[in-house]
């Protein structure tokens, strides 16, 4: 029996009277120099829900009634608890939350429990929280609003929902208007703000380099690496050795190559392919990145805390050292490359026949880029012979992914296809152009093999029933279900439910249908809103969202530690070193890998977000009184947000619009109650750029009339450029511009003497 498991049983004992910190320590006979490990599994203990800490830091048992979360609060006030292991989340309403900020680690007592099954529209669960365990941060990044005697920090993080007060004398000469660091010295009530001091100036708001400064401090990331750390570094060299291909599979004579992004540095995936006899043989070659990062090692302690890459834009923050991730583990072209490999023989109908998983050593032939194998993929002809090589294996790529791609979606596998955003910078760091980014044929290849190795992998050790790392990606909630269908009925779609339960074919049905229609986008974002997000878990789940009973991720070693994690169970199982002992220890780890990377990867996600909208805001904000296109993404009782062409969003205040509306969320519209117009999600809009909101980096429309760009406005845009361009005064706004545009607006359109009430 594990220690985790020794302790539970312990607690459950009806003589159990909950123990401090040094009273367990002492019944549990733990050494002085192993109390900071016992520590830290106990908080584990706690982050996960299996035991709690009371008032009188004591540790015991939750209560039947009473569990232990993660908070994330809104700027409303109101708020919600993830407890691990729950599949729904826990409202707080804004007078529950007993001051718990955003992140922090709290107890939740039930008030309302958990909705039936397969009763939809029912509200969720609802608690109170009891208590505050722990906080999530002490530090908060902001703005600093200074008056002349105290002044306040208005927190970047929208989620916490109150200023930080700051006394006279602890504001360490900040400016007026700069961003800054400020220490919580005082969390406050529900009805008194926190207190706090400013402990760094990182520059001034309007600086386009304080952005990336800001979201670095905000999500505790750090590009440099501890010294401990790059020490390990210096002690592994840059080449492969002879001995160190004793027992791998030599791969080298095959022809291989990477496909990765122009930018891409940190090439984790390599392939291999050929067809003999209707057979296709496909090679998945993943860097093996476990050989130079051992288990508890300074290297992997620090890639387990910071749990993945986050991509920044223009730069990584690595979860390994550029040494490793860009150096020695990277699959650079020319290079002997040590690699885990899983060796595929698939059907002509795209079915995996037969595999192996093995270590090798690989050295690639050529590092191409998604772009270059899409040219060579439409001509043959486009690099002049530099890769013909290579050619018919990008072919063959082609055929077979195409194979994958049939069978996946014959079992109901649902394929979303955002634009994702491209955004160029200057040597300023500032924006310079947005667009969406093109996926092409090359990526579609990648994707498929990268999910049939995954796939391929999960199942193998789900069913050599050993402790394993999976993906999973749970069901939708029938709640969100149902709301998706009574918000897609409104367009004449429906989606086909069998008692409480939905296939993931329903969903791929839905988006064919809508394929091409003003709704596509939209709708598509409503039925991903309605899913469950995908996290790590011990337990097999399934993956919803791609039809298939197992999956993992063992494909991407150098960005994501879960990776890494189950590189280890294979290598040790391959040599025969995974015992009863070796099990039992993956056992007693795995809950916290899967727990912890998982809300870093949330992190990560937030972070790159937060970068992305704000690049974004600044973009716009260089280009106020400009005209554009958009479809309606989003409705709400405030406003209507729109999306342009470039994937930049921003928001129509109802109080600039010429009517008094009404939100109809049933229907997700807003109603006008003079003119009789009716706003719905998908519709095309004509906008102006007004600005930009200097706190929330929203960017603010202006609606022009509905429908597209005539030519005719075109001319009058053109002409309104040109003749303010030789009148305009120099010092005067656009902004003062644009309201005298001479584009008509259309019923709706936003007027001077608009009346400014909300619905």
């Amino acid at each position: 029996m594990d220690k985790k498991a020794m302790i539970l049983e312990f607690m459950k004992e009806d003589l159990y009277r909950p123990m401090k910190f040094k009273e367990l320590c002492s019944f549990f006979s733990v050494p002085k120099d192993q109390r900071e490990e016992f520590k830290e599994m106990l908080d584990g203990m706690i982050s996960s829900g299996d035991i709690t800490l009371t008032a009188q830091n004591t540790y015991r048992i939750p209560r039947p009634d009473t569990l232990t979360g993660t908070f994330s609060s809104t700027a409303r006030g109101f708020g919600f608890v993830t407890v691990p292991g729950r599949s729904s989340d826990i409202f707080v309403p804004a007078d529950e939350t007993k001051g718990a900020f955003h992140g922090d680690t709290v107890e939740v007592r039930i008030v309302v429990d958990e909705p039936d099954e397969g009763r939809p529209g029912k509200r969720r669960a609802e608690g109170r929280i009891s208590r505050i365990i722990k906080r999530g941060s002490s530090e908060i990044i902001g703005t600093y609003q200074k008056s002349k005697y105290f002044g306040f920090v208005v927190p970047d993080d929208q989620k916490i929902g109150k200023d930080i007060f700051i006394s006279k004398g602890k504001n360490a000469g900040a400016p007026d208007g700069s961003k800054v660091i400020v220490s919580i010295r005082d969390y406050g009530t529900s009805r008194r703000n926190p207190e706090g001091e400013i402990i760094q100036v990182l520059g001034m708001a309007d600086d386009p380099r304080t952005d990336l400064i800001s979201v670095l401090k905000t999500y505790g990331l750090e590009e440099a690496f501890p010294d401990p750390v790059m020490d390990e570094v210096r002690k592994i060299s840059q080449s492969v050795s002879e001995d160190q291909l004793a027992g791998r599979r030599d791969l080298r004579s095959l022809m291989t190559v990477t496909i990765d992004g122009e930018d891409a540095r940190d090439l984790d995936d390599a392939v291999t392919l050929s067809k003999e006899n209707g057979i296709y043989r496909l090679g998945v070659h993943i860097a093996d990145v476990s050989n130079y990062v051992a288990e508890g090692s300074e290297l992997d302690k620090e890639a387990l805390r910071r749990g993945t890459s986050t991509y920044l834009i223009d730069r990584v923050v690595p979860m390994l050292p550029r040494e490793l991730s860009n150096g020695i583990c990277s699959l650079n072209e020319g290079q002997d490359r040590l690699t885990l490999s899983c060796l595929m023989e698939l059907d002509e109908s795209g079915r995996v026949i037969s595999h192996e998983i093995c270590e090798s050593v690989i050295n690639v032939d050529h590092r191409m880029s998604y772009t270059q194998v899409g040219r060579l993929l439409e001509d043959k002809t486009a690099y002049e012979g530099r890769f013909d090589d290579a050619l018919p294996m990008f072919y063959q790529m082609k055929e077979l992914s195409d194979l994958i791609r049939a069978r996946r979606r014959e079992r109901g596998s649902i394929d979303f296809d955002f634009p994702e955003a491209k955004i160029l910078l200057d040597e300023n760091e500032r924006p310079v152009d947005i667009h969406p980014y093109e996926i092409n044929d090359a990526n579609r290849i990648i994707e498929d093999f990268m999910l049939m190795a995954n796939e391929t992998v999960a199942q193998d050790y789900f069913w050599q029933e050993l402790p394993f790392v999976y993906r999973c990606h749970e069901a939708p909630d029938p709640d969100r279900i149902h709301r998706l269908y009574m918000l897609i009925r409104n367009y004449g779609y429906y989606i086909h439910t069998r008692s409480d339960r939905l296939h993931p074919m329903e969903f791929q049905k839905l988006l064919g249908k809508i394929e091409g229609s003003p709704e596509e986008t939209f709708i598509s974002r409503l039925v991903l809103r309605s899913m469950q997000r995908a996290r790590y878990t011990t337990e097999n789940l399934g993956h919803f969202g791609l039809a298939v009973k197992y999956y993992c991720h063992f494909t991407s070693p150098i960005r994501r530690y879960p990776d890494l994690q189950i590189h280890r169970i294979i290598k040790e199982n391959i040599h025969g070193k995974l015992d009863q002992v070796r099990q039992a220890h993956y056992r007693s780890i795995l809950d916290e890998v899967c727990t912890q990377t998982s809300a870093l990867e949330r992190k990560a996600d937030d972070a790159e977000r937060d970068i992305e909208k704000l690049k974004k805001a600044e973009y716009m904000g260089q280009r106020i009184g400009e005209v554009y296109e958009g479809l309606i993404s989003g409705i709400t009782n405030w406003g209507i947000y729109v999306e342009l062409e470039n994937t930049c969003e921003g928001l129509i205040r109802l109080e600039t619009m010429d009517d008094y509306y009404v939100y109809d969320e049933d229907e997700c519209c807003l109603n006008g109650l003079d003119h009789g117009e009716v706003f719905r999600m998908g519709d095309r809009l004509v906008i102006r750029v007004r600005g930009v909101d200097p706190t929330t980096k929203t960017v603010l429309f202006e609606m022009i009339k509905r429908g597209h760009l005539t030519e005719e406005d075109r001319e009058e845009i053109k002409e309104e450029k040109e003749f303010f361009s030789r009148k305009m005064p120099a010092g005067k706004s656009r902004k003062k511009k644009a309201k005298t545009s001479r584009i008509k607006k259309g019923k709706g359109g936003a007027g001077k003497n608009g009346r400014k009430r909300r619905g």
